[in-house]
Formats: structure tokens, sequence, C-alpha cells
């Protein structure tokens, strides 16, 4: 794996050492629903399915203390690291490795073939998760985002004649179906049906896709009442508004903007969030 890029802000600022980690999880891990990793819960997973790492001695909670601190690594924005240990973790690692492999992809790498070649590992990450753990609602999750994050690389609508969009729905359904409450799927979701209906239109959309606007509000305002305070909701909110009535709310898009702006980071995704609502204000 080639350097990454480094977070351009002081990491410490998200540093979530020892019990911190566990004290603020909840805040930290509303939009994504993943548990604090913990000995009991890899053991039943490992009992289920094949998903211990390469060589694992059975000391779950060894493994358990190696995947919070590629978790700690995430949030405060070294993502590779976080990748690298999170894939020590075996398949049980997925969900970190591949989230910080997204955010440092949308944010902080510029190489298109490079991006390419990111989301293609997310991908192939979360099919193997799907495989072996088919209930763990971020196996279909960052299966679609990576699908998304890439139809947007080489174009929606490209993507949508390669068949993308029905996978892309498919594993957001998925997600929802094991985690209504997964705030970051029910954004995705919103701007699925809306990304959709701004390439194709809404009658097209609508008969091919199964895309609607109201479903697309639906979610997003599901989202801004699952996780308030998380800037991405306001921002994907914003966008979506953008894609559906364009000039016409230009002004709630501000306000989406606005409000994303005004709110205080938690780590460093969300640290990265608000800089792309301060740039679209610009």
């Amino acid at each position: 794996m080639s350097q990454w890029n480094d977070f351009p802000h002081d990491p410490t600022e998200y540093t979530y050492a020892g019990d911190s980690l566990k004290t603020h999880w909840s805040d930290l891990h509303r939009g994504d629903c993943v548990m604090l990793p913990d000995a009991a819960q890899l053991e039943a997973l490992a009992s289920a399915a094949d998903v211990a790492p390469p060589g694992f001695d059975g000391d779950f909670e060894a493994l358990a203390r190696r995947l919070r601190q590629a978790w700690r690594h995430y949030h405060c924005g070294e993502f590779q690291q976080a990748v690298e240990l999170a894939d020590t973790c075996g398949p049980v690692g997925h969900a970190a490795a591949n989230k910080a492999t997204g955010i440092y992809a949308t944010y902080l790498e510029d190489d298109d073939a490079t991006k390419a070649d990111l989301f293609e590992a997310m991908i192939e990450r979360a099919q193997q998760a799907m495989e072996l753990m088919p209930d763990d609602a971020n196996a279909h999750y960052f299966y679609a985002f990576a699908l998304g994050r890439k139809s947007q690389n080489i174009s929606v609508a490209k993507a949508l004649k390669q068949g993308v969009g029905g996978k892309v729905k498919d594993a957001l359904s998925a997600t929802l179906e094991r985690a209504p409450e997964h705030a970051e799927a029910q954004t995705a979701m919103g701007l699925y049906h809306a990304e959709i209906i701004d390439k194709v239109g809404k009658l097209i959309g609508g008969m091919t896709y199964g895309a609607s606007a109201d479903e697309a509000m639906a979610h997003f305002q599901k989202a801004l009442e699952l996780t308030p305070e998380a800037p991405i909701a306001h921002i994907e909110y914003g966008n979506g508004l953008y894609l559906l009535y364009g000039d016409k709310r230009i002004d709630e898009v501000t306000d989406a903007y606005i409000s994303a702006s005004e709110l205080s980071p938690r780590n460093a995704m969300e640290k990265l969030d608000i800089e792309s609502a301060l740039a679209e204000l610009e």
C-alpha cells in the first residue's frame, strides 16, 4: 500500500484514548450503527462463520482491543493506519477498514485512478463480509457506499447503464432492513432517489428505477431526525434538494450547508464534512 495523504489537521483533537472511546462511542457511531467491538461479540461471530484473521490464536479480547484501536486511528484521521490495522483483524474489521478507506478516498485522495482502486478494494472487502456475515448491516452499506462513489467517479449516467443503480438500491434496502436507524444509509438512499431523478427525470426514474422525490425527502428527513448533530446529514440533504429542485429551493440548500458548517466536529470525518460545507458556501 503506497503512502496516503495526511489528514490536514491536528489528529490529537480527536483522540479517544482508553475508556474515552467507549464513553463517546454511541455519539460517534449513531450514524452507522457499528457496535463497540468486544470479545463476546467477536467470539459469537466467529462461532457462526469463519471470520477470524489468519493465524488467530483464539484471544478474542486481544482481537477486540486491536479493532478498537483501528477505530481510534479512523476517528483521529489516521486513515491508512486504520485500514492496515483493521485488515489484520480479518473480516470482522471490514467496517473500520471500509469507512476509513471511503472517507480518505472521498476527501483526501486527488488521483482518480487511485480513488477507483480504493473503491474497488472497498467493494471486494464488503462482498467478503456480505458472504460471511449476511446479517451485518454495514457489510451491505459499505458495498452500496463504494458502488455509489465509484459511480460518481465514472459518471452516474454511465453507471446506470451498467446496472449499478439496482445494486446500490438493493444493498441499501438490505442495510435498512437490518438496521432501520442507520442514518448514513437513510441519507444514501435519499441520494439514490435524488441522483436518479436528476440524471433521467421523474418519469423514467420512477418507472425504471423506482425513484421518487417524496421517497428521497423522507429518507433525508429520517437521517436528520436520527443524527441532527452529524454534518453529513445536513450536507447531503442540501445536495439532494439541489438535485431534485435546483435553484427553486436554493435558499434551503444554503441553509442546509450553513447548518452543517455551524456544528462542532467530533472526529476527523466530521471535520472534513464541515470543510466541504464551508467550501460550498464560498
